[in-house]
């Protein structure tokens, strides 16, 4: 309908390390289809890095622009989004401190990931204010917008919905100011890395989005497959116990998908071969992001006038958002 409104979107990623498949399929596809139809809000978490990775803050700048530039190479439009750096908009920093006044602590402490990330993360000390209260700099990311609503997975499900209490609270303290951000459920395929687990930076069983043609087919030709098939002549069951299958059936057609199969469980093909394919099929689709992203890289200056522009245009609606929320705060509470 012509003239219609779009629904605002605010998500965003922190810059601890290089992206992979899983960010591409889970995250990145996402952002390009919701950009075509929502007033979308990107924004690099540069400070929600430093929740985990304060001891070494010299890694963040150039963690961001690897990370941008993946964005970009896979097509998130910087004429169609807002892309942003967190930390050029000092308003996050204010409205995320007048939250903390009013956030209970054991709303903080119940958070189902803070335990959680503390044991995964032993080797760090996390036991600090930031990293226990980074919802709260979340729900302040979130509302400073005004977004309608926010792409999760099923398990961020908790995360948003402490943002969500947060803003009621503020406006059931000072009056309706921000809009309920509603959940956005997204399909997040959980990608196998290379060797069964969840590909992840943390387990380098990654395929990063800057990998070469060459490091990819190396990295795949040792990715374990099927662990009961020892020999080729043994029969294949791909569906059910090849670790390697998801990633055949996304870069895969299904008619070859099919043939592969059929191959496998008569014992006909073996993982040698089906491993070769994938990584050729990987190559194949990834090419085009690989050729954007060396025109990018090429050009710095591009790169950073694309984020000062998003900086400015986010940093001009969290001066309006935070214009009111100032006027809510004193006006109504003077003593």
């Amino acid at each position: 309908m012509a003239g219609r409104i779009r629904q605002r979107i605010l998500s965003g990623m922190r810059p601890t390390g290089r992206l992979h498949l899983g960010h591409l399929h889970g995250v990145l596809e996402n952002w390009k289809r919701l950009q075509e139809t929502y007033d979308c809000y990107f924004l690099v978490a540069d400070w929600h890095a430093l929740t985990t990775n304060y001891e070494h803050p010299q890694e963040i700048p150039s963690n961001i622009e690897e990370m941008v530039l993946d964005w970009l190479a896979v097509g998130i439009d910087p004429d169609k989004v807002t892309l942003f750096i967190q930390s050029e908009v000092k308003e996050h920093a204010e409205l995320h401190l007048l939250l903390s006044m009013i956030t209970p602590v054991s709303w903080l402490e119940r958070n189902p990931t803070y335990k959680e990330q503390q044991q995964q993360l032993k080797e760090k000390d996390l036991a600090t204010f930031g990293f226990l209260g980074y919802p709260v700099l979340q729900a302040a990311d979130i509302i400073m917008y005004k977004a309608n609503r926010v792409p999760v997975g099923v398990d961020q499900l908790p995360h948003l919905e402490l943002s969500r209490e947060i803003a009621r609270r503020f406006n059931y303290l000072y009056g309706d100011i921000f809009p309920i951000p509603e959940s956005m459920l997204t399909e997040v395929p959980k990608l196998p890395g290379l060797d069964g687990r969840k590909m992840s930076k943390s387990y380098d069983n990654s395929i990063f989005l800057s990998d070469s043609p060459e490091v990819v087919r190396k990295k795949i030709s040792t990715m374990i497959t099927d662990v009961e098939r020892p020999r080729m002549k043994d029969p294949g069951d791909p569906e059910n116990r090849c670790i390697a299958f998801k990633l055949h059936q996304l870069y895969l057609s299904p008619e070859r998908l099919d043939v592969i199969v059929s191959e496998c469980k008569a014992a006909k093909r073996g993982c040698a071969a089906c491993k070769k394919e994938l990584a050729e099929a990987i190559i194949c689709k990834m090419a085009p992001i690989w050729q954007k992203r060396k025109v990018l890289a090429a050009d710095p200056e591009r790169v950073k006038a694309i984020l000062a522009d998003g900086a400015e245009r986010a940093r001009k609606v969290a001066q309006s958002t935070m214009a009111q929320v100032r006027s809510a705060l004193w006006n109504r509470h003077v003593r």
